[in-house]
């Protein structure tokens, strides 16, 4: 094997060890978070729970305070993780970590994963009647092509 061979990085080839979650608190995110919690005790791999704090221009410009009430949701989020983790303690343990990024939620799951060098990324089926036509984020990342997408309903 050369050495450049050995040093390339190899998505999946034993298993994932990195399973990138999206959440936001609807309950299909939360489904899609205990989904994936499974998975990544079952596989011993690391849960990575991204919450995509969205930038809402139109709010701010009418002098809402988004910044505070996205931050508010990423800290009730982390409390609800913590909480749900201290209950099953001992029973379902499993790694993971909280990660928090701004912007639209297709492009910073995009941007975890690729951070993460995620071998999976499990997202809840869109609630959203409109996303039928424009497309949902699942929609768009199993697009991308990327990564094994599990759509959680």
């Amino acid at each position: 094997m050369t050495e450049q061979h050995a040093q390339r990085f190899e998505r999946g080839t034993d298993g994932p060890k990195v399973i990138v979650v999206g959440v936001d608190g609807s309950d299909s995110s939360l489904r899609a978070a205990a989904y994936a919690g499974g998975l990544a005790r079952r596989q011993g791999a690391l849960l990575a729970m991204v919450y995509v704090q969205p930038v809402l221009a139109g709010g701010a410009a009418f002098g809402a305070p988004v910044a505070e009430t996205t931050d508010a949701i990423a800290e009730d989020l982390v409390a609800q993780i913590r909480e749900a983790t201290e209950r099953v303690k001992g029973i379902f343990d499993v790694r993971w970590e909280f990660h928090t990024f701004r912007g639209d939620p297709y492009n910073g799951l995009v941007q975890a994963a690729d951070d993460l060098k995620a071998d999976a990324v499990v997202v809840g089926a869109s609630e959203q009647a409109g996303h039928r036509i424009v497309g949902s984020v699942a929609v768009r990342l199993v697009k991308a092509g990327r990564w094994p997408v599990t759509v959680v309903p």
